[in-house]
């Protein structure tokens, strides 16, 4: 997309100006801001070669994916952002909605002027990314899905417990009651400390938005036949938060699928096997 075009589309692009961290220098990837739509959207990037866009997890930002970006770029050109609401990327105000970061993955790469891609996600991550290649064939040359969600209604007891709604609530009122107590105590000091802004309930939101009490709201299988791409699903045989066999069943009905299970490895095997996770991915993606 010409620059022209993606100020029309009330999208702008410019490099981040903050300062990186040691970990961040220490690596061939760097930093950077872009403007989709009216959000400020922070992302990872560096290396050459086809593009690669990851989506972090429910859980995490883009930086929980910095050592295995690092890998991946000797050989793509890696984006991993910040999703709206998580990180340094600004949030939209509003609870959790499935459908609006499938959405965010196309203007994100629509500004970024890609036509097509590979796409990766990690857990809720994965359960985007799914999304978007059913939406976006055309435009997702392969999908890597790791401990995806949305592959099956089983998920951890505890996940489905801090989904409820009254947990949501009870949470909401003691960050809230939290941050003005934090808020009277500075000014009772009047320390010349930074004004405080209150942490964001968003993450709150995300539970509830995707499973309830029985399991996970929005299950894909009997659409995973229409994944014609190449796709490539990952996960650890202990995996405690979503169950290894949603990868066994997957398979099945996916046309053409591999599978990589990862032994004495838990829900974040990208980050306990790292080395051998960006093999796996290299191999798969060419």
């Amino acid at each position: 997309m010409a620059i022209t075009e993606m100020e029309e589309a009330g999208m702008s692009r410019e490099r981040f100006p903050e300062t990186v961290n040691g970990d961040l220098e220490e690596t061939n990837l760097r930093l950077e801001r872009i403007k989709v739509g009216h959000l400020d959207i922070h992302y990872l990037t560096g290396g050459e070669g086809e593009p690669l866009i990851v989506i972090h997890g429910g859980g995490d930002s883009g930086r929980a994916w910095l050592k295995n970006a690092a890998e991946l770029s000797r050989y793509y050109q890696v984006y991993v952002p910040d999703l709206p609401g998580f990180g340094h990327s600004k949030g939209s105000g509003v609870d959790f909605d499935l459908s609006s970061y499938v959405t965010f993955v196309e203007d994100f790469s629509r500004s970024l002027g890609l036509k097509h891609f590979h796409l990766a996600g990690h857990s809720l991550g994965g359960g985007i990314a799914l999304h978007y290649a059913l939406e976006f064939p055309h435009k997702t040359r392969r999908l890597v899905l790791i401990s995806s969600l949305c592959l099956g209604r089983e998920i951890a007891l505890w996940s489905r417990i801090l989904s409820l709604p009254i947990f949501y609530r009870i949470a909401k009122k003691t960050v809230v009651a939290v941050f003005k107590a934090t808020g009277w105590l500075v000014r009772k000091l009047n320390r010349p400390l930074e004004k405080l802004t209150p942490p964001s309930l968003f993450r709150m939101s995300i539970g509830k938005g995707i499973m309830t009490a029985k399991g996970q709201t929005t299950v894909l299988v009997n659409r995973l036949s229409e994944l014609l791409m190449p796709t490539l699903l990952v996960w650890g045989d202990k995996d405690p938060i979503v169950p290894v066999r949603h990868a066994y069943l997957a398979a099945e009905r996916i046309p053409n699928c591999q599978v990589r299970i990862f032994q004495d490895s838990g829900h974040s095997v990208y980050r306990q096997r790292i080395r051998e996770f960006s093999d796996v991915l290299v191999r798969f993606l060419g």
